[in-house]
């Protein structure tokens, strides 16, 4: 199942080089360009706000946008390039290339969790660590999931959940070769810490048992 793409309303720039850049700035847009496909390169504007919001919210340039400039149809784009001001940091131009349904793009997708009703080492006690709410997979822009999802309803204390266990949607595959770690189900800290302490009850009662043999 596609995940919901989210917009990001731009407007069609009128005139190029760098006075008509300066001036999208002076009125408090940050000025772009999108590119790619069988269509011409199209100028643009996009509202600083939006834009610094978006870009503080991470994982911009491995979101996928569905652009919405008046006067043109609807495209599926990811950023390609963000320019910023050497001294402020702040976006000072931005590119975009176009995507085709069947274009293969990165892009980090969420982790569901099912299962956590009846696994029997949280019911145990044991406590579940996602350590990666989100994995960044190989799919196609025509075919993006909104989640994949990982059974945690068979975890005991001390097991794991990789990659290689998790069925992919179609045509997805991860960016990273190895087989990672998703989620682990650990013992709880208390429980940690009382096995801990008993280690080193029976390291320190070693000397006094040597003693009381020496005597």
């Amino acid at each position: 199942m596609a995940g919901e793409i989210p917009d990001l309303v731009a407007q069609e720039r009128t005139g190029t080089g760098k006075g008509a850049a300066r001036q999208a700035r002076r009125d408090g847009m940050v000025p772009g360009i999108v590119f790619g496909g069988d269509t011409d390169p199209l100028p643009i504007n996009i509202p600083f706000n939006v834009l610094i919001k978006k870009l503080r919210a991470g994982r911009f340039k491995s979101t996928l946008f569905n652009m919405k400039v008046e006067g043109h149809d609807d495209v599926r784009v990811i950023c390609r390039d963000v320019q910023r001001h050497v001294v402020k940091d702040l976006p000072t131009h931005i590119d975009f290339m176009r995507l085709k349904r069947t274009t293969k793009i990165n892009l980090f997708i969420a982790v569901e969790v099912v299962g956590d009703d009846v696994a029997p080492g949280l019911k145990k006690g044991g406590v579940l660590t996602l350590i990666r709410p989100e994995v960044e997979l190989v799919v196609t822009a025509g075919d993006i999931p909104d989640h994949i999802t990982i059974d945690i309803s068979e975890m005991e204390i001390g097991d794991n959940i990789t990659i290689s266990s998790v069925d992919l949607p179609a045509g997805a595959k991860p960016t990273i070769d190895r087989d990672f770690v998703i989620a682990q189900l650990s013992a709880p800290a208390g429980l940690t810490s009382a096995d801990e302490d008993d280690e080193d009850g029976e390291e320190g009662d070693a000397p006094e048992a040597e003693a009381d043999a020496e005597e």
